[in-house]
């Protein structure tokens, strides 16, 4: 557990001196700001408040983002020879593997604290009546929704882990990773359309926007979802382990 935790350290320190890791956290606060903006502006004096809105938005966002935040996790370090030194000391592959993967994951959750701002903004406006139309901030959606995008964070983030872990090149390994998520997403869409109907179910029941906008975002918190984004978590985190395996016999 301690050498977990010092890989995780490691790791987290590295996003607060790496550009990559502030432009990320920069276009997503500044998107999903803009989004939030956009909507309060609509709804002022004729619908009530919603602060599932800019959670919504960062799910989408987070696709495109969390393979940023990963792809130089394992390939950076198989590029510069460093992951071979870190095989020879005495750490579990395994631990090597989790720890790397909290550490983005603690990095991913500072910056989804951030966008509390835009809840207690939300709550401010109401609590002041200067909201026109519409009761208050109904605040179960927006717990359950947040809930919900640390477990898609941490989801989408493992299989960027995986694909980190498959490549030398951090391009190709943050391409691969967002095509992935991004053809993830659209399942729910192509469930839809696909006439073939347990296929269909097939197809949805893969897709992270099933499992995510359809159940936390609107406050429903289901079982099913919860294990569908650990047991995502699991299965990516533990091929990630086998290919870092692999390694000590090439």
């Amino acid at each position: 557990m301690r050498s977990i935790l010092v890989i995780a350290r490691r790791e987290l320190s590295q996003y607060f001196t790496s550009p990559i890791a502030y432009l990320v956290a920069f276009a997503i606060l500044e998107l999903s700001g803009f989004m939030f903006n956009s909507d309060l502006g609509q709804r002022a004096g004729q619908l009530p408040p919603d602060g599932t809105e800019v959670l919504g938005a960062f799910g989408f966002f987070t696709i495109f983002f969390a393979p940023l935040l990963t792809m130089r996790l394992f390939a950076e370090e198989a590029r510069e020879g460093t992951l071979e030194l870190m095989l020879t000391m005495p750490v579990r592959d395994g631990d090597i593997v989790l720890g790397k993967f909290l550490g983005a994951w603690a990095y991913f959750s500072l910056v989804l604290c951030l966008t509390l701002v835009y809840e207690i903004i939300l709550l401010s406006i109401t609590t002041l009546r200067t909201y026109e139309v519409g009761p208050e901030l109904d605040l179960g959606p927006v717990i359950s929704s947040y809930m919900g995008i640390w477990l898609f964070g941490g989801a989408t983030l493992a299989v960027g882990l995986l694909f980190s872990a498959i490549t030398e090149n951090q391009i190709i390994a943050g391409f691969l990773s967002m095509a992935t998520l991004f053809i993830l997403w659209l399942g729910d869409f192509a469930g839809l359309v696909i006439q073939n109907r347990p296929a269909a179910q097939v197809i949805r029941s893969l897709s992270l926007q099933s499992h995510y906008s359809t159940s936390f975002l609107i406050g429903v918190i289901r079982f099913e979802d919860v294990v569908f984004f650990i047991g995502l978590i699991v299965s990516m985190l533990f091929i990630t382990t086998r290919l870092i395996e692999s390694r000590r016999w090439r």
